[in-house]
């Protein structure tokens, strides 16, 4: 059941911005107009959580090259300058096996660890999925990608003024 409480300062932003600063508020966040546009045109939305059960909903509703054009345009995770050497080079080389073998960047959404646990996650999470098949794979990376525009989203929402969304809307 939706909250009755008022909406995040950012979420009333966002469901009285005209449909192309909304867009590109979620444009930002996931990489997909598509996406983007399904997300913006059931506005106005109650609550946050109403906002990302709507963003899952779209990225469900996504056909496999869409999804495939999203996760092209996704970065691999890299790491602060000062880390040590070998784990900048082991995790290149973990990116570049991954990237080869399935076509895109590896995608985790890492919101359930500490910043110290990232590096050990990807790595694992690389290693592990290498072995899947890549229709196995692009189903885990769709999943793990919905994970991250939610994760994305919700900080966009609620850790930004509403001057900085209206500042994010341009593009």
């Amino acid at each position: 059941m939706p909250s009755q409480r008022r909406p995040e300062p950012g979420l009333e932003h966002f469901n009285g911005a005209p449909a192309d600063a909304a867009e590109a508020i979620v444009l930002a966040c996931c990489g997909s107009r598509h996406w983007a546009r399904r997300v913006v045109a059931h506005r106005p939305y109650p609550d946050l959580e109403s906002l990302l059960a709507a963003c899952d909903e779209a990225g469900y509703d996504l056909s496999p090259a869409d999804v495939h054009q999203v996760l092209a345009r996704e970065s691999s995770t890299g790491l602060p300058p000062s880390a040590p050497q070998a784990a900048h080079t082991a995790l290149a080389a973990a990116h570049a096996a991954y990237e080869s073998k399935f076509g895109h960047a590896f995608v985790i959404c890492l919101d359930a660890y500490r910043p110290d646990e990232y590096l050990d996650q990807v790595l694992a999470g690389i290693r592990s999925r290498l072995s899947h098949e890549p229709d196995e794979e692009r189903a885990i990376s769709a999943d793990e990608l919905r994970a991250l525009v939610r994760s994305r989203l919700a900080h966009t929402m609620s850790e930004h003024p509403e001057s900085d969304i209206a500042g994010a809307a341009t593009p």
